[in-house]
């Protein structure tokens, strides 16, 4: 086998690189915000959004189109029709979501069914960017877009008439909506709100407010229901408001008529809350009234480059460039701020509640199974203070409900996902720097959710009982849970998690408690197959099992899933045959990257998203280094199909960014940073205290991955990971790379990144896990 080639992984020229190419370090880049692209991720199944959104922002002012996206609430980049300019999106998600209000501008006739109305469009007449979105649809009607943190500005220039009319489709969200009500407040302002939520179908329920104030007055409104229109008088009554029938459920929305004779330009200013419309309308004035589109444009522009600005990259291709920070960019969208400018904000038990002391915003939309393996560590290096306070809404969340948010879309838990993430969440951004939140209440709050009975954790009290989730719990009554392999590897990482704040806060007694728990994956451990496999309630391995099954799984196969012990690999590893037999199984899991079968790892899907990184782990961090960037040539682009899976409110954006700085957070709860070897010649990331992380790699280039030698703060390094602690007030990584591998580099037995033991050592001496060793040899006797 060529010396270049390394299991499969990647082909490269063999030649080392020269000295030249270690020249002058390329200054790094100064206006990141303009190298934002929001089309990457609009087509296919990614799901991204290309409206403009400030960081965490409330306000998500863009397109739907149709009819990929026919049901409101998304972008899709193959569509050629827009059915509305919605207030609200989410970024990435796998199910509907948001979508809120959407405002279609019409000319002619009233649509019969101006609900079902869309206009034509074409990609060579629209343009994005931070802070701006416009196009011009195929009845010459120009759109754009802005927005502020809790409010918006649009411009639609009509042609000239008398019957140019915006369509507000308050029906017309991306999910079923329970109820809407909507108000003509004289001839220039229209109030209302809309009953939503059923993420993915379930039962969470919010409420939009919304305050549309226009710059010129309509000549006419109605409502509509359905293929019902109800014209409103001419005359406005004298009180300011039209009289309209509200539309029923599901169907309606109202319409406005302007006069674009003389003037073509209608600019509406919009404001939204989820408290109530009065707070709409103080968001609105707060943050828009009167300052102007080019004006709350730039300001847009600036807040991005001061928080994309704080991990700067220099050197590289243009596109990779705009790959990186667009990536950034979809990594610090969301959670959304949700209070309003006056402290106020719709809890999540219902209620209207005020920001406490230091907190300067509520923040809402926690896709937790998703984002905590990688957003929330990036939000916690780029944005600690936001990252703190985003943990203090979780922890207000807890105090109104009793529970932590799991995949929560605005003030309502949808229940969504598997597992208890919020223990990843809240410990991952303490070990990434954010500490400007109630630890002792955190834990507090983390060690109840997960030894009493609560709908965060269904079938908690059969897994401590027996030591693992029966897949057969069905048949005998228990417990409302599903994928039970995936759900006890969830609530494995879940207790490690908690266990590593417990220990950085000094809970010795806590860290072993939930230390030991995680340990009892070893008990859906098959050692016949090599396989976590699911098993039922009389302690046997489920039948007629294959690496590529589902069952008991979600999202996934057992063999996409059985990486996943990310605190504890060298036991898996040693569990499975050693290095060799490990090392063999990774390669098998990536012969196809594009199209993973049940036997390759997913890499558009969150639980396979650690595993390139766990060559690390055998001693052979060159294998890691190359499969990276092949991941990166090979699934990411400069294009509206240029990333991979659903993003899920920043999931894989983040770990495209880590990836591009030569790292990865390993093992959830902790600061253990594997890695692999920096894209960009150079990158600099301002941490809290304004103290400066430099990864400096003169040599990087797209068929450079390979480490020959790396320097931590000046001093040599032969281990292939890094704790972010030490790194946390500053340092510098001074890599040197090559095209040809170097297995000299990290390849000793005590360079690996950490597994920790305690827990297995521990569990050895309990009940629970003799219980587990007796359904073990009752399943080698019965298989």
């Amino acid at each position: 086998m060529a010396k270049a080639m390394v299991s499969g992984l990647l082909l490269m020229p063999s030649q080392a690189l020269g000295t030249d190419a270690a020249a002058t370090a390329p200054e790094p880049v100064e206006d990141p915000a303009s190298l934002v692209n929001p089309l990457i991720g609009t087509a296919g199944t990614v799901n991204t959004f290309p409206g403009p959104d400030m960081p965490f922002g409330m306000l998500q002012w863009g397109p739907d189109t149709f009819p990929h996206r026919a049901f409101g609430g998304g972008y899709e980049y193959r569509d050629s029709k827009i059915s509305g300019f919605s207030l609200t999106h989410l970024s990435g998600p796998g199910c509907r979501a948001a979508g809120d209000v959407p405002i279609l501008p019409v000319t002619g006739k009233l649509p019969g069914s101006p609900g079902d109305a869309v206009s034509g469009f074409s990609h060579a007449h629209e343009h994005t960017g931070i802070g701006y979105y416009g196009v011009t649809d195929d009845a010459g009607i120009t759109t754009e877009l802005t927005s502020a943190v809790r409010a918006g500005l649009g411009r639609f220039t009509f042609p000239r008439g008398t019957d140019s009319r915006l369509l507000l489709k308050l029906s017309g969200g991306a999910t079923p909506v329970d109820g809407t009500r909507v108000r003509a407040v004289g001839d220039h302002e229209v109030v209302g709100a809309v009953d939503s939520g059923h993420f993915c179908g379930a039962k969470n329920r919010y409420t939009l407010h919304f305050d549309i104030r226009f710059d010129r007055p309509f000549t006419d409104t109605g409502t509509w229901t359905g293929d019902a229109v109800h014209p409103a008088p001419r005359t406005l009554a004298e009180d300011g408001r039209a009289p309209s029938a509200p539309p029923a459920p599901g169907t309606g929305g109202m319409y406005l008529t302007f006069d674009t004779r003389a003037a073509r330009t209608v600019t509406a200013e919009v404001g939204i809350s989820y408290t109530s419309d009065a707070n709409a309308a103080r968001n609105l004035e707060h943050e828009v009234g009167g300052r102007g589109f080019d004006g709350i444009r730039q300001d847009g522009h600036d807040a991005w480059n001061r928080v994309l600005g704080r991990v700067r990259v220099g050197g590289g291709s243009r596109d990779q460039q705009v790959q990186f920070y667009t990536a950034l960019y979809h990594s610090l969208l969301h959670p959304n701020v949700f209070s309003d400018v006056n402290g106020q904000y719709a809890g999540m038990d219902g209620r209207t509640h005020t920001l406490g002391a230091g907190q300067r915003a509520q923040y809402a939309n926690f896709s937790g199974w998703d984002t905590y393996r990688s957003q929330a560590q990036l939000m916690a290096i780029v944005t600690p203070r936001t990252a703190s306070d985003a943990v203090t809404s979780m922890l207000n969340g807890y105090d109104q409900t009793g529970l932590l948010p799991k995949w929560a879309q605005n003030n309502s838990e949808s229940h969504v996902m598997a597992g208890d993430p919020a223990a990843a969440i809240i410990a991952g951004t303490h070990a990434f720097g954010a500490r400007g939140f109630d630890t002792a209440h955190a834990l507090e709050a983390l060690v109840r959710e997960a030894t009493e009975p609560n709908a965060n954790r269904p079938g908690e009290a059969v897994r401590d009982a027996k030591g693992y989730l029966p897949a057969d719990h069905t048949a005998w009554g228990c417990c409302n849970f599903y994928g039970p392999v995936s759900t006890q590897l969830e609530y494995d990482t879940a207790d490690y998690a908690l266990a590593a704040l417990a220990r950085s806060l000094g809970r010795a007694g806590t860290y072993r408690r939930f230390a030991t728990r995680a340990q009892d994956w070893r008990n859906v451990f098959n050692p016949r197959t090599g396989y976590l496999q699911a098993r039922l309630a009389d302690g046997r391995f489920a039948p007629r099992f294959k690496p590529a099954t589902a069952y008991g799984f979600i999202e996934g196969t057992s063999a996409q899933y059985t990486p996943m012990v990310p605190f504890d690999l060298k036991a898996l590893i040693a569990a499975r045959g050693g290095t060799k037999a490990y090392g063999s199984y990774l390669d098998s899991l990536f012969t196809d990257l594009r199209r993973p079968s049940g036997t390759n790892a997913d890499l558009g899907n969150e639980p396979s998203l650690g595993t390139p990184w766990q060559y690390d782990y055998l001693a052979q961090p060159w294998k890691t280094q190359a499969l990276i960037r092949r991941i990166q040539r090979t699934l990411y682009s400069d294009s509206p199909a240029g990333a991979f899976g659903n993003d899920d409110l920043g999931a894989m954006s983040s770990w495209y960014v880590f990836s591009a700085l030569g790292m990865y957070p390993g093992t959830p709860g902790t600061d253990t940073l594997v890695l692999g070897s920096p894209l960009f010649p150079r990158a600099e990331l301002t941490l809290a205290e304004g103290r400066t992380l430099r990864v400096n790699a003169p040599q990087a280039r797209p068929d450079a991955p390979y480490v020959s030698a790396l320097e931590v703060d000046g001093q040599a390094w032969q281990k292939s990971w890094v704790g972010f602690e030490s790194l946390r007030h500053g340092g510098s990584l001074d890599y040197t790379l090559d095209s040809r591998p170097h297995t000299d580099w990290a390849s000793a037995p005590d360079s690996v990144p950490p597994s920790d033991t305690t827990g297995l050592r521990e569990v050895h001496a309990t009940a629970d896990h003799r219980r587990a060793r007796h359904f073990l040899r009752t399943n080698h006797r019965s298989r």
